[in-house]
């Protein structure tokens, strides 16, 4: 098996990957060692942006619609409705599922298995799997997460953040019929508590902070959500992820281009990470098609470039003694909120 792109990582952003490798026509495996559909600790609203991305590849998972952001601490209250059109909240398995079965109809092939090794030449990368079997292509996308293994055997990790400033996410979902259509991003002392609508009967509650870290402390800690979901069972177990701040080096590596959270990633208190991810698949597989690392990695800065400034902006007010000023300013200034909305949403 030669094939002419290989994906490393079968979440959404490997499979998006592999769906635009097809589309493109051209031949693609993707290795992933898990089973789907594949669960992750996010907040699981597509911002509109990421919902059009999907619709151009062919893929409309089904959801509960979502109408904008709200930003609501004990004394303020700052939301923003989408100025064109609606967002989706979706469970990350459904959102998984969808993207699997299109790269499945477009014919992507797919291997379960690791990748242990790792080898370039001038014109081809060699990896060698757990199965022991032996894939030769002339390109690699790494697509393999947060802790990303491809990015450490290309060296390519950036520097570790202090262990006091990582900050985690958790999520759980509760059985409970949505009480809006906004996602409402709960600011409490020391974390935030996404809740996304999923679907018509569940919603998705996902707390990020500095460990230790607990769902149900952080909902305690915040009376009008604690007042919603008094009574109300969960319907997950807890699920987390981080240290959230991951860099790297480059994105790419001789013939091997790092796409997702493998390609760095800042937080996920902006909740763009599936629009720019996407966003990534589609520019890694032009950069493949054009034979130009150097194309990828000018649309990597292009496509990120709001992300990482606003949201490092954002992670550096929350944990500095403006915390508590955040959603008071946005409150006094709603235009403004609702243009960097609008701006991280497309």
């Amino acid at each position: 098996m030669n094939p002419q792109v290989v994906v490393v990582g079968g979440g959404p952003v490997g499979l998006a990957c592999a769906i635009e490798a097809r589309v493109d026509g051209l031949d693609v495996v993707l290795v992933e060692p898990r089973v789907g559909p594949i669960d992750k600790a996010c907040g699981e609203g597509l911002m509109p942006g990421a919902l059009a991305a999907l619709h151009r590849i062919g893929v409309d998972p089904p959801g509960r619609r979502l109408d904008g952001i709200a930003y609501i601490d004990a004394g303020s209250r700052v939301e923003h409705r989408f100025a064109d059109r609606p967002g989706r909240g979706v469970r990350r398995t459904v959102l998984h599922q969808a993207l699997a079965e299109r790269a499945a109809e477009l014919g992507a092939d797919s291997i379960h298995a690791k990748v242990a090794g790792l080898r370039q030449s001038a014109d081809s990368v060699e990896l060698t799997l757990s199965t022991g079997e032996t894939l030769r292509t002339p390109w690699v996308i790494a697509a393999d997460g947060l802790h990303s293994p491809v990015r450490r055997m290309l060296g390519l990790e950036g520097r570790a953040q202090p262990g006091a400033r990582r900050r985690f996410g958790l999520r759980k979902h509760f059985g409970i019929e949505p009480w809006t259509s906004l996602v409402e991003v709960h600011w409490a002392p020391g974390a935030e508590a996404y809740v996304t609508p999923v679907d018509e009967h569940t919603v998705g509650v996902a707390v990020l902070g500095a460990r230790p870290l607990d769902v149900d402390e952080v909902i305690a800690g915040i009376p009008e959500l604690a007042g919603r979901l008094d009574g109300i069972a969960s319907v997950t177990d807890p699920r987390g992820a981080g240290p959230l701040l991951q860099r790297a080096r480059s994105r790419s590596s001789g013939r091997v281009l790092l796409a997702g959270d493998a390609s760095g990633y800042v937080d996920a208190l902006t909740g763009e990470g599936m629009r720019v991810g996407f966003a990534q698949a589609r520019s890694a597989i032009a950069a493949v098609s054009a034979g130009s690392t150097e194309q990828y990695e000018r649309a990597w800065r292009t496509t990120t470039r709001d992300f990482r400034l606003l949201t490092s902006a954002l992670v550096v007010a929350a944990r500095s003694r403006f915390r508590p000023r955040i959603v008071p300013t946005a409150a006094r200034r709603p235009e403004l909120f609702g243009s960097i909305v609008e701006r991280l949403s497309h």
